[in-house]
């Protein structure tokens, strides 16, 4: 994920190319006499391990991580998005004994680029990102997988027909998500519309609550989001409307409007790595998996959700899981109603990169 803008409609066509794969706090443990290469993990993120989001997802599987596979890690946490700054957090890390860091953040890609060419003996993993190299990875998850279930149960429970998202950048990323969230809302209510409201922000809780609470005025009554704070579902929780969450299972936060939340489990991601790089099996690529590999899923319904979205959820679950919805198929329209992807077709994964149009049904300008 993350992210930052930049010239991403041009740079993420490379991605295609390689898509073939698949200092803050510190804890010891014991180097076993195993064969195995000794690795020391240093985890990058862009936000607080607090946030209950983004970098507390990925923070989960990096304690996760220490449990399965006995090695040693260290993170820091809220690094800027700057080049410099990254890269000598992984300067660092690397002064610290880490032959192995995991940047957490789209931003962080060029620092991780420059460091990774000044330490060929280091392993980068960088998520969200389309740069690599013979050290250098990317990762990411179908994360619009779950955006597609989430937005059935929004779309089974609006009165209204008006859905409310809260959307950070306006990267292919998030625009991706959305459509998917529209489409999946579609599926079972055709008249819905779904109004978006960008907050430019990952991680700034005032800013993403009062997007929520501009929504809000504007008659929706289902809120979701694409950020890293529960500032929408707080919004959602005071209005008395319901709710859909992002990263983690946030029902905590929003205890009365929550019904559930498009989440992450990096630990697949991050076990079956560093158990090649121990056994020197290591290769550099993309990763872009789905449900089928566990990195992303829906969180479990609340009793918040509408009667019968749980047996809805699991049947369309299932015909991804078998291929038999790719949810992008034509024929697919624009806003103004334009045919852009014809009947049958199915949007390749660059055409996925790059996404920069909003499907019909969606209100809102893409901000550029």
């Amino acid at each position: 994920m993350k992210k930052k803008l930049g010239s991403l409609l041009i740079a993420f066509t490379l991605i295609i190319s390689s898509m073939l794969v698949g200092c803050g706090s510190e804890k010891k443990t014991e180097t076993k006499n195993t064969g195995k290469k000794e690795v020391t993990v240093g985890f990058i993120y862009v936000g607080p391990v607090g946030d209950e989001g983004w970098t507390y997802s990925h923070d989960k599987a990096r304690k996760e991580l220490e449990k399965q596979l006995s090695v040693k890690t260290i993170y820091k946490e809220s690094v800027k998005e700057d080049l410099a700054e990254v890269e000598k957090v992984c300067e660092d890390m690397i002064n610290q004994g880490a032959n192995v860091i995991v940047g957490t953040s789209f931003g962080f890609m060029d620092g991780m680029e420059a460091s990774a060419a000044k330490h060929p003996e280091v392993k980068y993993l960088h998520a969200s990102g389309y740069k690599t190299s013979e050290n250098m990875s990317n990762y990411f998850g179908r994360i619009y997988q779950a955006r597609y279930l989430s937005g059935i149960v929004a779309g089974m429970k609006t009165k209204t027909n008006k859905i409310g998202y809260v959307a950070a950048y306006a990267i292919p990323e998030v625009i991706r998500g959305i459509n998917a969230f529209a489409l999946g809302v579609q599926s079972v209510k055709p008249e819905a519309v779904v109004k978006v409201k960008w907050t430019n922000t990952w991680y700034n809780p005032a800013t993403e609550k009062e997007a929520g609470k501009a929504l809000i005025a504007e008659g929706v009554d289902v809120i979701t989001q694409h950020q890293d704070t529960a500032g929408p579902l707080q919004a959602a929780e005071e209005a008395g409307i319901s709710a859909i969450g992002y990263n983690t299972d946030m029902q905590a936060k929003a205890p009365k409007s929550y019904m559930t939340s498009p989440v992450w489990n990096w630990t697949p991601y991050y076990v079956e790595q560093i158990k090649a790089i121990q056994a020197g099996t290591w290769k550099s690529g993309s990763y872009w998996k789905g449900l089928e590999s566990g990195i992303v899923n829906l969180a479990p319904l609340t009793k918040n959700a509408p009667s019968g979205a749980k047996e809805a959820v699991e049947k369309a679950k299932v015909t991804m899981l078998t291929g038999k919805n790719k949810i992008f198929v034509g024929p697919l329209k624009d806003q103004s109603g334009t045919v852009k992807i014809a009947k049958g077709k199915v949007m390749t994964d660059g055409e996925l990169l790059q996404f920069n149009w909003f499907v019909k049904g969606v209100e809102g300008k893409i901000e550029k």
